[in-house]
């Protein structure tokens, strides 16, 4: 099956643009980060319930891949066609190697910088906007996909949405105006356990209590535990990298 029939049937819209959320004119640098910001809510290590999540990101590596690519973004704007023949898309690569290349390692205080700026920030009140517009009101999906979101965020995100409710720049959504006490009591305890194992996974990483922010934002990284300490670390810079690296060439891996 092509890239446009595998977006269609991953992502319910064959249009790459469209899975990335951004505009068919949008920069490089625009296409860039949204592909980065896709990818964290897809990628393996933080969408574990999701039997796609290894597709849909790589996937996602190979619409990067096409749309980074002057000549084939040429070809995919004017015919709306993707050359699945190219060496890019045809070549045994593993997407995994390839994101991290992209998003160079950063260090803990770049990722907590990074939270502290972009919560309460515009960036953020679009992003929430746009996840509750994908995901029709549903809160289990936007606060399980939204950036350095922890259960205590949960209240002023839901503020974001009323107001854009509102003000009438998004559409009211039954899961969200409806939603039922059930939902939100289970959604709030699985929200507990999930920080009493980041607790339980920061005293066995050895993390102190500067380091505290770091590890409730890694609440879904359990599997961490069977990873020794380096390897840990490194998936969490790459995973919240905020900086743009330039890709590395000549590495390439099997899937």
């Amino acid at each position: 099956m092509g890239l446009l029939d595998r977006c269609q049937e991953l992502f319910n819209t064959s249009n790459l643009y469209e899975v990335l959320g951004v505009a068919k004119g949008a920069t490089d640098a625009e296409v860039r980060r949204s592909y980065y910001k896709v990818s964290l809510q897809v990628h393996p290590d933080r969408a574990p319930e999701d039997p796609l999540a290894t597709e849909k990101f790589q996937v996602l590596g190979k619409l990067y891949a096409v749309l980074s690519d002057k000549e084939q973004r040429a070809v995919y704007d004017e015919q709306g066609l993707v050359d699945e023949e190219s060496d890019m898309l045809s070549q045994d690569r593993c997407w995994e190697d390839y994101w991290r290349l992209l998003f160079p390692k950063v260090t803990v205080q770049d990722i907590l910088e990074f939270e502290a700026k972009y919560k309460g920030s515009e960036e953020e009140r679009r992003d929430v906007i746009q996840l509750y517009i994908q995901h029709q009101g549903d809160m289990d999906a936007i606060t399980a996909s939204a950036l350095c979101c922890s259960q205590e965020d949960e209240p002023r995100l839901c503020d974001i949405i009323r107001k854009a409710i509102q003000t009438g720049e998004v559409t009211a959504f039954p899961a969200f105006t409806q939603e039922s006490e059930k939902k939100k009591r289970a959604r709030r305890k699985r929200a507990d356990r999930e920080r009493q194992e980041a607790e339980e996974l920061q005293k066995e990483m050895g993390l102190g209590d500067q380091d505290d922010s770091l590890a409730m934002m890694l609440k879904q990284r359990q599997k961490s535990r069977e990873q020794n300490f380096n390897s840990f670390l490194s998936d969490l810079e790459a995973k919240y990298s905020k900086k743009s690296g330039k890709a590395q060439k000549g590495q390439r891996g099997k899937k």
